[in-house]
């Protein structure tokens, strides 16, 4: 027992305390970190416009022409990002579309925020949709625009079953990023394999799944919370 103690303290000195290397893995967390941030903004953005898209055409009697257009781009948009792999995406993004002179952090916070826009549209346009017509149809009635119906009626129902798989999709939007080391960025799996490689040792390994699976217990536990919160309302 004596040894196996010694073994892992002289393994933890030599991949984290030594030449401060814990400030490697606390920088790649860093950009984990901004990296999802950013994503989810971004995410957020461009997934409530493609759900109020696809929303808007469904409501229309007879949408018109730019209705049309901008659907079947919303649709063409969803089939492309939800078809193919996040990380053929975030290659296709840094070494072809954005190859002129952009960082591969900021690359990799607009790849993965245009790969989360297209489940968040989704999860977003099921929440909307989850709403009585009849709400839509009676705030109409009412004598209020179609913008104002959905803002002030559809989008206060639809919120409580829009946030708990939306935080689900941020969870998973967390782990996805470990993938942003393929084009350079010094992510927490990234700062782990540049110790890894001075090291040879896998205790970086267990420090990055400690990490992460600490983080997603805590988002967990977060949205459990909510979700409790949000099923006593209802209660109300």
């Amino acid at each position: 027992m004596l040894e196996f103690f010694e073994g892992f303290g002289n393994e933890f000195f030599t991949n984290f305390i030594k030449y401060d290397r814990w400030k490697t893995i606390l920088s790649g967390l860093g950009n984990t970190v901004l990296i999802t941030l950013a994503a989810i903004l971004i995410g957020l953005a461009i997934g409530t416009i493609i759900a109020l898209i696809k929303v808007s055409y469904t409501n229309s009697a007879k949408p018109n022409i730019l209705l049309k257009i901008l659907n079947a781009v919303a649709t063409l948009y969803l089939t492309i990002i939800r078809g193919t792999p996040v990380l053929v995406q975030l290659l296709i993004l840094y070494y072809s579309i954005l190859s002129s002179g952009t960082s591969s952090l900021t690359a990799a916070m607009i790849g993965f925020g245009i790969n989360s826009g297209a489940y968040v549209a989704e999860v977003i346009r099921g929440g909307i949709q989850s709403v009585d017509r009849g709400q839509m149809e009676a705030g109409r009635s009412l004598g209020l625009p179609y913008r104002t119906t959905m803002i002030k009626i559809i989008f206060p129902q639809a919120l409580k079953n829009i946030l708990p798989p939306i935080g689900n999709e941020f969870i998973a939007l967390l782990k996805e990023t470990s993938v942003a080391g393929y084009i350079g960025v010094a992510e927490l799996v990234k700062s782990g394999d540049s110790i890894r490689n001075t090291t040879y040792s896998s205790y970086p390994l267990y420090a990055e799944a400690v990490i992460y699976l600490v983080i997603v217990i805590i988002l967990t536990f977060l949205l459990g919370v909510l979700e409790r919160r949000l099923r006593k309302s209802d209660k109300r």
